[in-house]
């Protein structure tokens, strides 16, 4: 399989029915999976985030479970990695904000096949500043929502600027994250990560962290308001996503770092999951 395989409502399908408020409105969430020759990884966060966000959102549960999607996905994913995206969007209704009554979910799946093996260690990326801010939105806060035009005009700004991600600040100049996933500083090894509770995403690779990886490291976790200056004070940087897992960064702006043992650690602890997850 060479081509993306998008399924709609579990139906194999190249297009969109509409009116769909996902599309409109951005009224939806979405979850990206790494699959592991057919296996989700750390499927049980990505199920519980999505449930939080359906929650929150008003919406009902869909007919089409998360776990109906991966295994129709992995029924059809190759050898190796894949990325599976779900979005899960209000489905249709009459024009306006106001929400339909009542509510029918359309899920949507595409999956992606990956060229990069995630158990490699990646070269340490290099980071600029967004000079795009967060926004505050405490109601949103945490939930992979489909608003995402502050990443999309960072991610512009990060291919001007050839940088590998960038920081992205809130208003008052605090880390909130890099664009495409959360931030981690080492200092006197410890760890400290920004608090998603006014914005932000609560990614599922923050949260293995937190629970999992940094404790079988016997590493504190603290959530924490790191400004730009302070994060090119610490010892050590690196942020996570599901796909790249965890990445270590040798620069921000004109500071650089060499040694990253602790992100080295936390890699492999992220390599042990990969292997938990399995043949299908």
């Amino acid at each position: 399989m060479t081509a993306d395989l998008c399924w709609v409502d579990g139906v194999l399908s190249d297009s969109l029915p509409l009116p769909d408020r996902g599309f409109a409105f951005g009224d939806g969430l979405f979850e990206t999976l790494l699959l592991v020759d057919g296996r989700a990884v750390l499927a049980e966060f990505h199920q519980q985030r999505l449930a939080r966000g359906l929650e929150v959102l008003g919406f009902p549960v869909p007919a089409l479970s998360l776990d109906a999607v991966i295994a129709q996905a992995a029924a059809a994913a190759p050898a190796g990695a894949a990325a599976l995206r779900v979005t899960v969007t209000r489905g249709s209704g009459p024009r306006g904000y106001a929400p339909p009554l009542p509510v029918t979910p359309r899920v949507v799946a595409q999956l992606t096949p990956l060229a990069v093996e995630p158990a490699h260690w990646q070269v340490p990326a290099r980071l600029g500043v967004s000079a795009t801010v967060c926004p505050s939105r405490p109601a949103l806060a945490g939930l992979k929502h489909l608003n995402r035009l502050e990443q999309v005009l960072a991610a512009a700004e990060c291919q001007r600027e050839r940088w590998d991600e960038a920081v992205m600040l809130d208003a008052d100049g605090a880390a909130v994250s890099v664009i495409a996933g959360n931030l981690f500083a080492v200092v006197e090894g410890k760890l400290m990560t920004p608090d998603v509770a006014d914005c932000g995403v609560a990614g599922t690779r923050r949260r293995a962290v937190i629970e999992r990886w940094a404790p079988a490291l016997n590493l504190s976790v603290a959530q924490a308001r790191l400004s730009v200056a302070e994060l090119e004070a610490v010892d050590e940087v690196f942020y996570c996503n599901s796909l790249q897992g965890i990445r270590a960064v040798a620069q921000i702006g004109t500071r650089s770092w060499g040694d990253t043992p602790v992100a080295r650690a936390l890699h492999n602890l992220h390599c042990r999951e990969l292997t938990a997850v399995g043949p299908a």
